[in-house]
């Protein structure tokens, strides 16, 4: 049994730390050495924080606090074009992960999301998909997972697009690896597979959401277990606050629930790497340690925690139940 108190009480207290205003929250409350950090209310400050208390069970309850979380957010969207800008991260990730953190509420952007309806019309989407860079599939996949998220949540998505959408994923899925797009995993020349793994990532909780099937479920699996086991998942893998472990359990979780495919040997591998991953956070620094500064990563490895206690029943303990906010709604 893993007692996760400890390491809640230490989020929830630097979400108070990162409190900047009535319902606005900064990413960071100190520099990097290059200086390049947008200090003060943030957009994935304010949109984290949301997601961790949502998660912790601490989401507010009084209604001038929840609406002074969502006018924090609203005010940051451009008008014109209906995104939302951080320096970080593409535009279409950004106006994604506000948008769904505005769903928590029950609120959603003020403006129409224009600059992404042409995504909407006939082949916009597709154009899209085949414009990316596939070198680069897990910066990429920000945009193609934001256009449905953004869609989808500000109600402009019909029906028949959402099927285009999902009809394009099977299409393309890579029968070696399960990911996408379809045979632009070459070893030698493109981005390492933990790349293809994070971005498919992002296209696997839209599956989730909308309750579609993958198409190779097994390799999905196959490839989670090879990189483990080659420890060829990025070097600090498991020795920070991040995205990487929620990407790389959700796709195993996630993929296992579609097929019986080496069932046991997954439940077997999350907890080796569980037992690695409570070594980094039961000796992290919290004053100190620069990704625990960072909303933005310590919302990831709140999530990896939320699904890691959600799959390996009774192996975790919390004073209230952590719950993964994308079985609520998809992006983060």
């Amino acid at each position: 049994m893993y007692d996760l108190q400890p390491i809640i009480d230490n989020v929830l207290k630097r979400i108070e730390t990162h409190k900047v205003g009535q319902g606005q929250y900064a990413r960071w409350i100190w520099q990097n050495a290059n200086g390049t950090r947008e200090l003060g209310v943030n957009p994935y400050g304010c949109a984290d924080a949301a997601n961790i208390l949502y998660m912790t069970g601490h989401f507010p309850r009084d209604t001038k606090e929840r609406a002074a979380c969502v006018s924090a957010m609203q005010e940051m969207q451009d008008p014109e074009t209906g995104l939302f800008h951080e320096k970080t991260h593409h535009t279409l990730h950004t106006t994604a992960h506000v948008t769904a953190a505005l769903e928590l509420f029950d609120a959603a952007p003020k403006h129409r999301p224009l600059a992404v309806l042409p995504c909407l019309e006939k082949g916009g989407f597709e154009r899209l998909m085949e414009n990316l860079d596939w070198k680069a599939p897990w910066a990429q996949s920000h945009r193609g997972a934001a256009v449905y998220v953004i869609a989808n949540l500000c109600g402009e998505a019909a029906p028949a697009w959402n099927d285009a959408y999902f009809k394009w994923f099977w299409d393309n899925a890579d029968p070696e690896t399960g990911f996408w797009r379809k045979g632009d995993y070459q070893e030698e020349t493109h981005a390492p597979l933990y790349e293809f793994m994070a971005g498919g990532f992002h296209y696997l909780f839209n599956h989730e959401n909308a309750h579609r099937p993958v198409r190779y479920p097994e390799r999905i699996i196959d490839s989670c277990i090879k990189m483990y086991r080659e420890k060829s998942l990025h070097k600090v893998f498991a020795r920070t606050a991040g995205f990487l472990e929620i990407d790389w359990i959700y796709c195993l979780t996630r993929a296992c629930e579609q097929t019986h495919h080496r069932y046991d040997e997954v439940k077997a591998i999350l907890r080796e790497f569980t037992e690695e991953y409570m070594v980094f956070w039961n000796n992290v620094d919290w004053e100190t340690n620069e990704s625990v500064n960072d909303l933005h990563a310590l919302f990831g490895s709140v999530c990896a925690f939320a699904e890691l206690q959600r799959v390996l029943r009774g192996e975790f303990r919390s004073d209230k139940p952590l719950k993964l906010v994308l079985d609520r709604r998809p992006f983060i």
